[in-house]
């Protein structure tokens, strides 16, 4: 058993490092105008007006559910430490009353006041959920918890629906430290989620289960090399086999969806996963090149070992399907799609993605970081190119 603070640290610095176990980090770059003027046009003017708490909300899926939830006319408040500051939006989080303390100790902030629904989105840690679903259970209908398709791990049989049964204690003997990340991150989720069920009643939870979320503002870097790499054009690296399944999910379609899944009070647990049919890889990158105007040739390769010896083991949306890896894109999307999920062409997400990384949301160290890391594939591709092509 790994110590859980630790894990907390070790699980954001894999995350970002590895692209495989974080399903949401970052910002999300919307315009705060235009999505606000979008929510209210196809809000429903019937729709309650609703008082929504988010535990969270200034990083990389909370931005896109204030953006459609002030723009639909709800009220929007966010409990966090003070400490992360949303870079973009910083209008709209002027309407937005910003409460401050702390999930693992100072909750003071909370008590005594009323909300209609409170949306989790920084459940790290399963006393966390409980503690706050217990303080909040009587002064609120709905809970919303956003978890992780990271609760299915060790993902080793596709056709994953909600009702699969999950894992809610960590194996023993494992000492790969990696392994041992993605392991907690999937029992920590698991573990949340029952604990809030128990405070708050099935009848008033809903679990919403997220794939790999790409889009504007992710921190985690683990989507970037599309965007970047799609806009050069020419020889293109392109990993994996013709069949290897891929799923995403823009993070503003996850966001809105959410929105309205509690102005419906659609109680249950929803996998969030895109996009509306399945794909592969191959089919992924012919639509994605439609978003810049260059010529692309994409250089294939099919051998796993090779691509394991050049440390490319992943390339979000393309994970290696082997081992405890051989279903992670094979979740099953029938029921959200039945309750109101929808996608956003890929092509806009990579496009809008493109516009964030080179807009001053963020910073050219920051681009740097990515682009003339040694390590990155950015870098090191040429050279694979010469090597697969001399086998």
């Amino acid at each position: 058993m790994i110590n859980k603070n630790k894990s907390r640290r070790q699980f954001l610095e894999l995350g970002v490092k590895s692209g495989l176990v974080l399903p949401f980090l970052g910002t999300s770059l919307l315009s705060c105008n235009s999505s606000t003027e979008e929510a209210r046009q196809s809000g429903n003017q019937a729709i309650k007006k609703l008082s929504i708490l988010i535990l969270g909300g200034t990083s990389f899926l909370g931005p896109s559910q204030i953006a459609y939830a002030l723009g639909r006319g709800h009220s929007v408040a966010t409990f966090t430490r003070g400490k992360t500051k949303p870079t973009i939006h910083q209008t709209l989080f002027e309407q937005v009353e910003q409460l401050i303390g702390d999930r693992s100790n100072d909750l003071t902030a909370l008590e005594n006041r009323k909300w209609d629904v409170v949306i989790d989105n920084s459940g790290h840690d399963v006393e966390w959920a409980r503690t706050s679903a217990a303080l909040l259970k009587e002064n609120a209908d709905l809970y919303l918890f956003t978890s992780s398709t990271g609760v299915y791990y060790p993902y080793l049989e596709g056709n994953i629906k909600e009702d699969r049964v999950l894992l809610k204690k960590e194996p023993e003997g494992i000492e790969d430290e990696e392994l041992k990340l993605e392991y907690w991150y999937g029992v920590m989720k698991t573990n949340s989620e029952i604990a809030i069920k128990e405070e708050f009643g099935a009848d008033r939870t809903i679990i919403v289960r997220p794939t790999y979320m790409i889009g504007p503002g992710d921190k985690s870097d683990r989507f970037i090399h599309w965007p970047i790499r799609l806009s050069k054009g020419g020889e293109t690296i392109l990993p994996g086999k013709a069949n290897d399944p891929i799923q995403y999910l823009d993070v503003r379609d996850a966001g809105e969806w959410m929105i309205r899944l509690i102005e419906e009070k659609k109680v249950g647990t929803f996998n969030a996963a895109g996009p509306k049919t399945a794909q592969n890889m191959y089919d992924f990158v012919e639509e994605a090149t439609g978003a810049f105007d260059v010529a692309t040739t994409f250089v294939k390769i099919d051998d796993y070992d090779f691509l394991k010896e050049n440390k490319i083991p992943h390339l979000v949306p393309w994970i290696m399907p082997e081992e405890n890896n051989h279903a992670s894109a094979l979740t099953n999307n029938q029921k959200a799609l039945d309750n109101g999920l929808t996608f956003r062409p890929l092509v806009q997400s990579i496009k809008d993605t493109y516009n964030w990384w080179y807009s001053d949301a963020v910073t050219k160290d920051q681009r740097d970081k990515v682009e003339l890391d040694p390590k990155s594939l950015l870098m090191r591709e040429k050279e694979i190119i010469v090597k697969w092509k001399k086998r």
